[in-house]
């Protein structure tokens, strides 16, 4: 992704630094919240295997895993050290692990949610001030006015909402090790889980060679950018007034 960041906007330096930072974000505040989010609902719902590791904490350090940081950084997908959970010491192990690996993927909706408002708060005051406005993409202004550092701040919120956006539906793909493959096994018989759990490397291989083709991009574009389009629309409406 900073690749395709850098050819789409060429040498603006501005562009490229705002997607850095956004990442470099993700990776030390929402990569933490995330895998806190599955280890604290484990632990609500008896597990204490996150608690008792040390892991029940918003530190980066605990939960960094440095390829999967440079994997985020290069191509927008990337991954933290997953949070250890048993699912032996859930009443239903079943119902457990879909609810502890839904609250990661909710995280990050949250966290796009919390940079739809600041967006939108900023838009607001820029609309009450009457100078200029960013609407998905576009910066309107008024005559002879300088956005200077706005345009920067607007593409730095673009990115972090997208890019968590992008996290939140990829780890709801029902594809082992992914958490949507544990919100499906609780629908799935136990046999047909031993046998997923048993070709899980195998599924993990074929998702990244789906990623390196760009088939699995192709597909999830339209959803994350109508998640995106809802996230944008949805936090606007408390501000709906100043329009």
């Amino acid at each position: 992704m900073l690749l395709s960041i850098i050819r789409s906007h060429g040498a603006d330096i501005g562009t490229v630094l705002m997607y850095i930072l956004s990442i470099l974000i993700i990776i030390f505040l929402v990569n933490p919240l995330h895998e806190c989010a599955h280890g604290f609902v484990a632990y609500k719902l008896g597990d204490r295997t996150a608690k008792n590791m040390g892991r029940l904490t918003l530190n980066p350090m605990a939960h960094l895993d440095y390829f999967g940081a440079i994997m985020m950084l290069i191509v927008g997908f990337g991954w933290a050290k997953p949070v250890p959970i048993n699912p032996r010491n859930f009443k239903n192990p079943k119902v457990g692990m879909a609810i502890s690996a839904l609250a990661g993927p909710v995280s990050n909706f949250l966290a796009a949610i919390a940079g739809g408002l600041i967006y939108n708060i900023i838009n607001t005051i820029l609309i009450k001030q009457g100078d200029l406005i960013y609407i998905h993409g576009t910066l309107y202004m008024s005559a002879d006015y300088d956005p200077g550092i706005l345009k920067y701040i607007f593409l730095f919120l673009t990115f972090f909402i997208f890019i968590n956006i992008c996290l939140a539906v990829f780890n709801l793909i029902p594809i082992p090790p992914l958490d949507g493959s544990k919100i499906l096994m609780m629908f799935l018989p136990d046999r047909i889980i031993f046998k997923l759990q048993q070709y899980e490397l195998y599924f993990a291989i074929g998702l990244f060679v789906l990623i390196g083709m760009g088939g699995v991009s192709e597909i999830l574009t339209p959803i994350e950018n109508w998640f995106y389009n809802g996230i944008i629309d949805l936090t606007s409406l408390p501000f709906s007034w100043a329009w």
